[in-house]
Parts: structure tokens; sequence; C-alpha cells
């Protein structure tokens, strides 16, 4: 939809402070997307994961502080179940959360929604980008497997390398196969 996505892990600097580039892409980002339901432990003992509300406070204030003179920024709250988030972080109660069910291609739907509306994108088909998202990921597969990479490697397959490959393919102009 002509949107580039931003994560902190795209900038490998083992030396440079993760919160440092979490908050400097939150500030010069005019669009951001929190997806909360990751956030619960999964087994007994273990810690549930907070650095997803965290950032969205941060990016909430990222909103509220904007100077005047840049357009408002736009944030979009996902989670699991609807209403899910009110039993731990109420505060955002009130606020127009969209649920997608533990399912990617809900998430996807979601977030295209939100683009049209929120970040005047063109009205793409959710068929076509689910196409498309099928597409690089057996380009991608295909990709790695001829690069030597083993079943276990591309399950390990890290985000920002992610984020590479999905720029080349972009660059390749949305190969269908790997060449």
């Amino acid at each position: 939809m002509g949107f580039t996505p931003k994560i902190s892990f795209e900038r490998g600097d083992s030396g440079e402070e993760r919160l440092k580039k979490i908050r400097e892409l939150l500030e010069t980002s005019r669009y951001s997307i929190h997806d909360l339901s990751r956030c619960e432990a999964k087994t007994e003992g273990e810690y549930f994961r907070l650095n997803m509300p965290f950032e969205l406070g941060l990016d909430y204030h990222c909103m509220k502080t904007f100077k005047p003179t840049r357009p408002k920024k736009k944030i979009l709250v996902l989670e699991e179940q609807p209403y899910r988030y009110q039993a731990t972080l109420s505060d955002i109660a009130g606020c127009d959360i969209k649920a997608h069910n533990d399912d990617h291609l809900t998430a996807m739907d979601e977030v295209r929604g939100w683009l049209i509306v929120n970040a005047d994108a063109d009205s793409v088909g959710g068929a076509r980008i689910r196409g498309k998202y099928n597409d690089f990921q057996e380009w991608n597969y295909e990709k790695q497997l001829s690069e030597g990479f083993s079943e276990d490697d591309i399950k390990k397959y890290d985000n920002a390398e992610l984020l590479l490959a999905m720029k080349k393919w972009k660059k390749l102009g949305e190969a269908a196969s790997y060449n």
C-alpha cells in the first residue's frame, strides 16, 4: 500500500540503546501500529511482556506533543480479543481497539482498512494484499533454500532480515519466484 514498516531491529548496532532507537522511530513516524496481543505469559512462572504497552504509552505521548506544524500522528492498536486489554490497560478504555482473533489475515485486513481511512492510502482489496503476501512468502522461502538455509534456519529468520528481503522483493518488481 506504499508504506515502509520500521522496527528498531533494523538498526542492528548493539552499541546503540534500543529504547533510543524506538523513541526516534516513534517520534519520526506519522503512523504507528501496536499489537498488544503478545503481552501475556504463555506458561506458569513465565513473565508477561510489557514492551508493547510501554511503547504504546511512549507513542501516545508523541502523538499528544507533536508540534502544531507537523501532521497529526495516527495510532492503531490491535489486540487478540475485543476488550481483553481493559483487564490490564484500562486507561485506554474508550479507544477504538481492533481485534484480530490471533489470525494474521484478520490483522492484515484491520491494518488495510485503518491505512485507507487514516493515512489516505489507496483502496486496495484485501485479496490482492493477501496474494502479494503469499507471493512474497513463496519467493523468500525459495530464495532462502537456494542460499543454503535449512528448514530450522528459516523458522529462526530475523524480523530485520525479513524486512530487508521484503524491500529486495519490492525492488525486483515483486518477483513471483526467486531468480
